[in-house]
């Protein structure tokens, strides 16, 4: 939500980030679709999971600034080293910022 929002850079989360994720994430983060809106800055107002299967997660996350609301979505992949990435994210609804 930090880079979507512009927050912070895309290189904060690089090595927590798998496969086409980061382009993804990279070509999201462009537009800012996590903005501030009318000075408001995001809040995570609800956070859901499924278990896709064991050490896979998708994850989804309803994001709003001021009146305005967005989806979030990501998938999390466990390593053979343990750790997780993400391995896909996409961002839904109409944007955000409004400057």
């Amino acid at each position: 939500m930090l880079v979507l929002s512009g927050q912070r850079p895309l290189h904060w989360v690089a090595r927590h980030i798998a496969h086409t994720a980061y382009d993804d994430l990279a070509r999201l983060a462009e537009s800012r679709p996590l903005g501030t809106v009318g000075g408001h800055r995001p809040a995570v107002h609800r956070v859901g999971h499924y278990e896709v299967r064991p050490g896979v997660f998708e994850v989804f996350a309803r994001v709003g600034a001021g009146t305005a609301l967005r989806a979030l979505a990501f998938r999390l992949h466990r390593g053979d080293d343990q750790r997780w990435r993400c391995t896909a994210v996409e961002v839904a609804g109409p944007p955000l910022h409004r400057g």
